[in-house]
């Protein structure tokens, strides 16, 4: 695979700024919710250095990549919460879920807003800010809807566990240390079977990539870039 400097300079910089705000909010609303476990360990940071995973952020995504892998995916290094510091730990776990996916829309919003101001930017460099921006926006919508998967330790399995009765969300929580096999055995080794067998297993992919369409549609919209 031929990736150019160039495309990586279009790809490094959104990438690492959807994932540091994503970790970060997560952080500070708990903090703000009660729990400074994240805040005392300086995790509530814009410095992605303090977010960066080894494997899971650089060397997960480069294999799969280089594999021509059907989906590619990595994740940061979680920010520690400590739910039993909250002033409402059930309801509160929901909101600090919830704050790294609004936080990757809010950023989506901001770069599709941006699109506006091109004609302000030197043209030397009207394409490279534009390509940011693009890469910015479908970044940041893709880390919100993945993380948005009712299974843990995403963000949607935590709001699932939150908002699910009991009986429910207990079995659900319980799922937590084998949430990252599972994501690996939905998003990757099932695609990869169904292609062996000539079968389109691929579902769970089929079904992130429509909700994405959606997302974006509604945001270039409301933004006025349809």
């Amino acid at each position: 695979m031929n990736i150019s400097l160039y495309t990586i300079s279009v790809w490094v910089l959104p990438l690492l700024i959807a994932i540091t705000f994503h970790e970060a909010a997560h952080g500070f609303v708990a903090h703000r919710l009660g729990d400074n476990t994240a805040w005392q360990l300086g995790r509530v940071s814009f410095n992605p250095l303090k977010h960066i995973d080894p494997f899971g952020t650089v060397i997960l995504p480069a294999v799969l990549l280089l594999s021509q892998s059907p989906f590619l995916f990595g994740y940061a290094k979680p920010v520690p919460v400590n739910f039993r510091n909250l002033k409402r730990p059930r309801l509160d776990m929901v909101w600090v879920a919830l704050a790294g996916p609004a936080t990757n829309i809010i950023l989506a919003l901001v770069a599709a807003l941006a699109f506006h101001a091109l004609p302000f930017v030197p043209p030397d460099s009207a394409r490279w800010v534009a390509d940011n921006l693009k890469n910015a926006f479908l970044i940041n919508i893709v880390l919100a809807i993945f993380n948005m998967m009712p299974i843990p330790p995403l963000d949607g399995g935590r709001v699932a566990v939150g908002l699910l009765p009991r009986p429910l969300a207990e079995p659900l929580a319980r799922l937590e240390p084998y949430g990252m096999l599972i994501l690996i055995g939905l998003l990757i080794l099932l695609p990869l079977l169904g292609s062996q067998l000539g079968l389109n297993l691929d579902i769970i992919s089929a079904i992130l990539r429509t909700l994405t369409g959606y997302v974006i549609g509604a945001l270039l919209l409301i933004t006025g870039n349809a």
